[in-house]
């Protein structure tokens, strides 16, 4: 049985204890958690979602079978395994009743007690089989495939595998291009919603005048242009997964009216009042730490929270070296079949030029960086052909500074022409500075700005100010 990944929760006021039942599940390539307390285990299993509870009878605060009734009600399919010195037979029936796996009595021999956490698995796994046939466990080959073959990405699986099959909201982490939408695909394509629909929306391409609509839908005439009723995105995605792709861009204002919507389960179109009830699981996504935007000010507690039952981090390329050659290497392989080339790989300097690069863009850095580099070989791939001397020379966030406003007029020009000059400085170091203060994140500058999302989207363009380091390479660095 893969063990990689697996959570096992131990929970024992006593300290040798948890040491020791520590080393056994290490020993056996488990990921052990500990509390010392019923109510912090309660807390361990909302937020780590572990799969296999071992938990003493005697606690400080609530006992074991009273934490064992309330994880079940968190979790119907975990696994719960009562340890306790107090070894009599009506307790031992009494847990048996609460629906523990097994109960083990102090001092345990060690083989048994690892014996009985694979049973304790391969019930969980059955449970879930039979519960919910359409669910499966998140194949190991479907995201490896895609994202590498690194322990980060085992980890990464198992949070999804653990998730997919529940009803719970999950927020996924990661810088821009780790491939947010790839889990949470795959995490949809694990859960019993498969079936249905799965849609993205990306809440920092939509204009905030539009994003209401888009999201919940308008009735006809409720404003100039709209002459038919239109179904939003949580309609689309009824009884399927609903991804909400850079959720801090959302207004404040749309963030009360989706909290509203996750409590109530149902929406009010545009320009409408009768309610449409949506059945959804809600995946949301963002670049930036929704603690850190909370506390700022600008994302609710209450709708993170809400949205927060699940968290997933990815990590950057950076923080997975392994990763790297392989997926360089599944890149080159695809692009040579797009291009019907029979490039065979790369040099020992381009090899290392690619282990020991940062890749600011991530993943969709790298993979521009191959085509490029696939284009360009005969054979093997050398050093000079990845470019990434050019991608090395974008700056963090990729805001170039320029020259300041000056006041001293070229003699030669008019007035109209020196003040359309200095306006163009101006305007330039204007949205520069408001984006070094927005992160990078457009959607944020254009309200500050007070503009709407595609004027910002074009002046950036007309003065070649990039937030994103794979912008300057066009369309394909973006696919």
């Amino acid at each position: 049985m893969e063990t990689t990944g697996t959570r096992i929760l131990i929970v024992d006021d006593e300290e040798a204890i948890c040491d020791l039942l520590c080393r056994l599940m290490k020993r056996e390539g488990f990921d052990p958690l500990t509390a010392q307390d019923g109510l912090a285990a309660l807390r361990q299993i909302r937020q780590a979602a572990p799969d296999v509870l071992m938990v003493d009878l005697k606690l400080p605060d609530i006992n074991g079978l009273e934490v064992l009734r309330r994880a079940k009600a968190l979790d119907e399919d975990l696994p719960v395994i009562i340890i306790t010195a107090y070894g009599d037979v009506p307790t031992a029936v009494e847990a048996i009743k609460a629906q523990a796996v097994d109960y083990i009595s102090k001092p345990f021999e060690h083989k048994q007690i690892i014996q009985i956490v694979h049973q304790a698995l391969k019930e969980r796994e059955r449970r879930l089989a039979s519960r919910h046939p359409s669910c499966q466990i998140l194949p190991k080959s479907d995201l490896t495939e895609l994202m590498g073959p690194s322990q980060a990405v085992g980890r990464l699986i198992a949070d999804a595998s653990r998730v997919a099959k529940s009803n719970f909201s999950v927020v996924i982490t990661g810088e821009t291009g780790v491939g947010k939408e790839l889990v949470a695909r795959a995490i949809h394509r694990a859960s019993p919603r498969a079936r249905k629909p799965f849609i993205p929306v990306d809440c920092g391409a939509i204009p905030e005048s539009l994003l209401e609509s888009e999201l919940f839908g308008h009735e006809k005439g409720a404003f100039t242009s709209a002459d038919h009723l239109q179904s939003g995105k949580f309609e689309a995605a009824q009884g399927g997964t609903l991804f909400l792709d850079e959720i801090s861009n959302l207004p404040l204002g749309s963030q009360a009216k989706l909290l509203r919507v996750l409590q109530e389960k149902m929406v009010y179109r545009v320009g409408g009042s009768k309610p449409v009830q949506v059945d959804v699981r809600l995946l949301a996504a963002s670049n930036e730490d929704l603690e850190s935007a909370v506390r700022a000010g600008n994302f609710r507690r209450d709708l993170f929270f809400r949205l927060n039952e699940f968290s997933v981090r990815i990590p950057p390329l950076r923080e997975r070296s392994e990763d790297i050659l392989y997926l360089a290497k599944r890149f080159m392989e695809i692009t040579n079949q797009e291009l019907n080339k029979q490039v065979r790989g790369f040099s020992e300097e381009a090899a290392a030029a690619l282990r020991s690069y940062t890749w600011p863009g991530n993943v969709r850095q790298l993979r521009s960086t191959i085509r490029r580099a696939v284009l360009l070989a005969e054979d093997w791939i050398r050093e000079d052909q990845l470019d990434i001397q050019q991608a090395t020379g974008i700056p963090e966030p990729t805001i170039p500074t320029v020259a300041k406003y000056s006041p001293s007029p070229d003699k030669s020009m008019s007035l109209k022409e020196i003040v359309q000059q200095n306006t163009f400085v101006v305007e330039q170091n204007t949205l520069r500075q408001v984006l070094r203060e927005t992160g990078g994140n457009k959607a944020k500058a254009a309200r500050l700005l007070q503009i709407d999302y595609k004027t910002i989207q074009s002046k950036l363009k007309k003065y070649g100010i990039y937030t994103n380091p794979m912008e300057c390479y066009g369309k394909e660095a973006r696919a």
